[in-house]
Protein backbone atom coordinates (compact mmCIF):
# COMPACT_ATOMS: atom_id res chain seq x y z
CA UNK A 1 0.00 0.00 0.00
CA UNK A 2 1.67 3.18 -1.21
CA UNK A 3 0.56 6.74 -0.80
CA UNK A 4 -2.62 7.97 -2.44
CA UNK A 5 -0.92 10.94 -4.08
CA UNK A 6 -0.39 11.29 -7.77
CA UNK A 7 3.18 11.72 -9.09
CA UNK A 8 2.82 15.52 -9.43
CA UNK A 9 1.75 15.86 -5.79
CA UNK A 10 4.60 13.61 -4.66
CA UNK A 11 7.10 15.72 -6.64
CA UNK A 12 5.74 18.93 -5.04
CA UNK A 13 6.05 17.45 -1.56
CA UNK A 14 9.65 16.39 -2.29
CA UNK A 15 10.44 19.94 -3.44
CA UNK A 16 8.70 21.32 -0.35
CA UNK A 17 10.84 19.17 1.98
CA UNK A 18 14.02 20.17 0.18
CA UNK A 19 13.14 23.87 0.41
CA UNK A 20 12.04 23.75 4.06
CA UNK A 21 15.41 22.28 5.11
CA UNK A 22 16.95 25.61 4.16
CA UNK A 23 14.17 28.11 4.92
CA UNK A 24 12.90 29.00 8.37
CA UNK A 25 10.99 32.00 9.68
CA UNK A 26 12.19 33.93 12.70
CA UNK A 27 10.50 36.67 14.72
CA UNK A 28 12.71 39.26 12.95
CA UNK A 29 12.14 37.80 9.46
CA UNK A 30 9.10 35.47 9.35
CA UNK A 31 8.27 33.08 6.52
CA UNK A 32 5.66 33.99 3.89
CA UNK A 33 4.17 30.64 2.93
CA UNK A 34 1.95 30.28 -0.15
CA UNK A 35 -0.47 27.45 -0.91
CA UNK A 36 -2.55 27.19 -4.02
CA UNK A 37 -5.45 24.85 -4.54
CA UNK A 38 -7.21 24.46 -7.87
CA UNK A 39 -9.76 27.17 -6.93
CA UNK A 40 -8.13 29.40 -4.30
CA UNK A 41 -4.80 30.74 -3.07
CA UNK A 42 -3.72 31.15 0.54
CA UNK A 43 -0.82 33.02 2.14
CA UNK A 44 0.37 33.22 5.71
CA UNK A 45 3.25 34.84 7.54
CA UNK A 46 4.69 32.38 10.04
CA UNK A 47 7.16 32.65 12.92
CA UNK A 48 8.66 29.14 12.96
CA UNK A 49 10.60 29.57 16.21
CA UNK A 50 7.40 30.13 18.19
CA UNK A 51 5.19 28.09 15.84
CA UNK A 52 2.75 30.98 15.34
CA UNK A 53 0.91 32.30 12.31
CA UNK A 54 1.21 36.08 12.53
CA UNK A 55 -0.88 37.11 9.51
CA UNK A 56 -3.04 35.20 7.03
CA UNK A 57 -4.95 36.05 3.87
CA UNK A 58 -6.66 34.06 1.16
CA UNK A 59 -8.95 34.39 -1.81
CA UNK A 60 -11.73 33.28 0.56
CA UNK A 61 -11.39 36.39 2.79
CA UNK A 62 -14.52 38.53 2.93
CA UNK A 63 -12.57 41.70 2.08
CA UNK A 64 -11.47 40.15 -1.22
CA UNK A 65 -14.80 38.51 -2.00
CA UNK A 66 -16.70 41.77 -1.41
CA UNK A 67 -14.54 43.65 -3.92
CA UNK A 68 -15.78 43.66 -7.47
CA UNK A 69 -15.30 40.37 -9.27
CA UNK A 70 -12.07 40.01 -11.22
CA UNK A 71 -11.51 37.82 -14.19
CA UNK A 72 -8.95 35.11 -13.59
CA UNK A 73 -7.13 33.54 -10.68
CA UNK A 74 -3.91 35.51 -11.28
CA UNK A 75 -5.75 38.79 -10.58
CA UNK A 76 -7.14 37.23 -7.41
CA UNK A 77 -3.62 36.14 -6.37
CA UNK A 78 -2.43 39.74 -6.83
CA UNK A 79 -5.16 40.93 -4.47
CA UNK A 80 -4.16 38.33 -1.88
CA UNK A 81 -0.51 39.41 -2.20
CA UNK A 82 -1.40 43.05 -1.64
CA UNK A 83 -3.64 42.14 1.29
CA UNK A 84 -1.02 39.98 3.04
CA UNK A 85 1.58 42.76 2.63
CA UNK A 86 -0.79 45.39 4.04
CA UNK A 87 -1.70 43.19 7.03
CA UNK A 88 1.97 42.37 7.68
CA UNK A 89 3.00 46.03 7.55
CA UNK A 90 0.19 46.86 9.98
CA UNK A 91 1.81 44.40 12.41
CA UNK A 92 5.25 45.92 11.87
CA UNK A 93 6.59 43.19 9.59
CA UNK A 94 8.61 44.62 6.69
CA UNK A 95 10.91 41.73 5.68
CA UNK A 96 9.98 38.08 5.13
CA UNK A 97 11.47 34.89 3.72
CA UNK A 98 9.42 33.64 0.75
CA UNK A 99 8.34 29.98 0.85
CA UNK A 100 6.70 28.85 -2.37
CA UNK A 101 5.81 25.57 -0.67
CA UNK A 102 7.08 23.34 -3.48
CA UNK A 103 5.08 25.14 -6.16
CA UNK A 104 6.93 26.47 -9.18
CA UNK A 105 7.59 30.23 -9.11
CA UNK A 106 5.21 30.88 -11.96
CA UNK A 107 1.65 32.03 -12.53
CA UNK A 108 -0.37 32.61 -9.38
CA UNK A 109 2.55 32.10 -6.97
CA UNK A 110 4.64 34.67 -8.85
CA UNK A 111 1.71 37.11 -9.08
CA UNK A 112 1.18 36.93 -5.30
CA UNK A 113 4.90 37.47 -4.61
CA UNK A 114 5.16 40.41 -7.02
CA UNK A 115 2.07 42.09 -5.58
CA UNK A 116 3.40 41.65 -2.02
CA UNK A 117 6.74 43.20 -3.04
CA UNK A 118 5.01 46.13 -4.74
CA UNK A 119 2.91 46.68 -1.61
CA UNK A 120 6.08 47.07 0.45
CA UNK A 121 7.14 43.66 1.73
CA UNK A 122 10.84 42.93 1.35
CA UNK A 123 12.09 39.47 0.34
Amino acid sequence: MGSKLNPRQEARLKRKKRIRKKISGSPERPRLSVFRSPKHIYAQVIDDLNGVTLVAASSLNLEIREQEKVKGKIEEAKRVGKMIADKAKAQGITAVVFDRNGFLYHGRVRALATAAREAGLEF
